[in-house]
């Protein structure tokens, strides 16, 4: 009897795999490859792999008088058929041993009916020189009751159900008077107002660009915010119920991450899996005067700015990518997203390669092609006269992916538990590559009928693919039971993968 105890014993371990594994219940939810969260076993030829994003136009210069060199944080989203930008208007002149600052700060908006092409409306809201022909929505002297720091503002469209129309759009702003930030409403996104005098987060740095949204997941709002933690800068969460009273500050935690100053946070929901968050903040690096210093964009500008400060000549900053699913323990991976660039478009300079609060959805520049993500990033920052945006694009879901060459790689899943009836995949082969799909038991079995050699080979380039076994693509009779997925990759990539009802489903549930 002890015999054939230590016998199953030693098969239970030899097979990596704990049976009593309690399954992930994935539900019909798109899960993205950005982590190993639902991943058991991967071979050594297969990896997740961070993809970077391609450098597109310019899609905004801030060249006008109110604008100027440090037009920093920018808050991006689509509303309706419009999409918004709001940004700080600033500009440094640096002269030796000093800098100035030919205006105050001002908070800007930009529009576009595409996410490509942007326009800066005349609002008439904030006089400049005499004129209110301009993009400002308001100054510190413009808002009443309250000193807001418009340099430093976060705006988003609210989707909390019980919103009133009164208070649609929201910002949080950094106060000017105190340490902390202030609550603000709008109803149509242009005349802010704010909701108390006092600030309603008061526990942190705010030298940020800090920020709040409206989780649908988890029916709260979040704030993300700026943060010392044993002298390094990192970052704040708290959560609220109503945008006023919110819970004691938590850090953000990075398992496995080096030690790094990160300056601002950019994180929202991810839009097609909402239990997902997605990051993108700015890394800080100062290795002091070396001898690439030098070397570097605009030299002279740089010992300029070194007189002030000699971290203002040295330090540098490139964009980052993280992601979560609780909110506050992220994995950030450690090579950069945004590099800095040629020498040509980019400073190379501290405030360089900050990417906007916000993911859109845009049209692909190739015909027919699926419309694919849009984010927003500076560069040229403190140099000059203005700064550029710069668009960049990626895939649908393409953050991250698992990743295989030719000679072939795979890996299984955690026991999940699915409801619907077919199997989505977005992926991408070469002309030789491919994908097949098996799906076992907890205990690592293939199921009759969905092995892998029952499965149609993939290839191709598709957003959303339907697996396809001899049986056909219905796995109705396997959902709401715990199986695993294994996936076979030649030269291939999967970015995310879902369950979904069929055509025939679909119509008889949404007539």
């Amino acid at each position: 009897m002890i015999m054939r105890l230590m016998l199953a014993a030693a098969v239970l371990m030899q097979s990596g795999r704990l049976f009593a594994q309690h399954p992930i219940d994935i539900g019909n939810r798109r899960e993205l490859m950005i982590d190993d969260h639902l991943i058991d076993e991967i071979s050594s030829r297969a990896r997740l792999q961070l993809n970077k994003p391609v450098r597109r136009e310019i899609s905004l210069v801030t060249d006008a008088p109110w604008e100027g060199n440090a037009c920093h944080y920018r808050s991006v989203f689509q509303d309706g058929d419009r999409y918004r930008m709001y940004y700080g208007g600033y500009q440094y002149d640096v002269q030796q041993d000093k800098q100035t600052y030919p205006h105050p700060a001002f908070l800007c908006y930009a529009e576009s009916r595409d996410g490509i092409h942007w326009t800066k409306p005349n609002l008439g809201l904030v006089e400049f020189n005499g004129s209110g022909k301009n993009n400002i929505v308001f100054s510190s002297a413009s808002v009443q009751d309250v000193a807001a720091d418009p340099g430093h503002v976060a705006v988003f469209k609210d989707s909390n159900p019980d919103c009133p129309p009164s208070a649609r759009y929201k910002a949080i702003v950094r106060s000017n008077s105190e340490p902390g930030l202030l609550a603000f409403r709008s109803a149509d996104g242009f005349r802010f107002e704010p909701v108390q005098q006092e600030p309603v987060i008061t526990q942190g740095a705010f030298d940020s660009q800090n920020l709040a949204f409206w989780d649908t997941v988890r029916s709260e709002y979040r704030a993300y915010f700026r943060g010392f933690r044993d002298g390094t800068r990192s970052i704040l969460t708290a959560t609220s119920q109503d945008f006023l009273h919110w819970t004691p500050p938590q850090w953000v935690e990075f398992p496995g991450a080096p030690r790094e100053h990160i300056y601002t946070n950019q994180v929202k929901p991810y839009d097609r899996a909402p239990h997902i968050f997605t990051g993108f903040p700015l890394r800080y690096t100062d290795r002091g005067r070396v001898d690439s210093t030098d070397k570097l964009p605009h030299p002279e500008l740089r010992r300029l700015r070194a007189s002030n400060h000699p971290r203002y000549g040295s330090a540098v900053t490139d964009g980052l990518f993280m992601t979560s699913r609780d909110g506050r323990h992220f994995h950030r991976w450690d090579e950069a997203f945004i590099r800095p660039g040629a020498a040509r478009t980019n400073a190379w300079v501290y405030g360089d390669n900050s990417v906007a609060w916000g993911i859109v959805l845009t049209r692909s520049a190739v015909k027919k092609s699926p419309d694919e993500l849009s984010i927003y990033v500076t560069e040229g920052y403190w140099t000059g006269t203005s700064l550029n945006v710069r668009r960049y694009s990626m895939r649908v879901d393409g953050f991250v992916s698992v990743n295989a060459p030719l000679s072939g790689g795979e890996f299984v899943t955690k026991p999940i538990v699915f409801t619907g009836s077919k199997l989505e995949i977005n992926y991408s082969t070469s002309g030789a590559g491919a994908i097949r799909v098996e799906v076992q038991d907890v205990d690592g079995r293939p199921i009759d009928g969905f092995a892998q050699h029952d499965c149609h080979e993939i290839f191709g380039d598709e957003i959303e693919r339907t697996v396809t076994w001899e049986r056909g693509q219905d796995v109705s009779s396997l959902a709401e039971k715990p199986v695993r997925l294994k996936f076979f990759l030649k030269d291939a990539d999967l970015y995310s993968f879902r369950f979904a009802c069929l055509e025939a489903e679909e119509e008889l549930t949404n007539p």
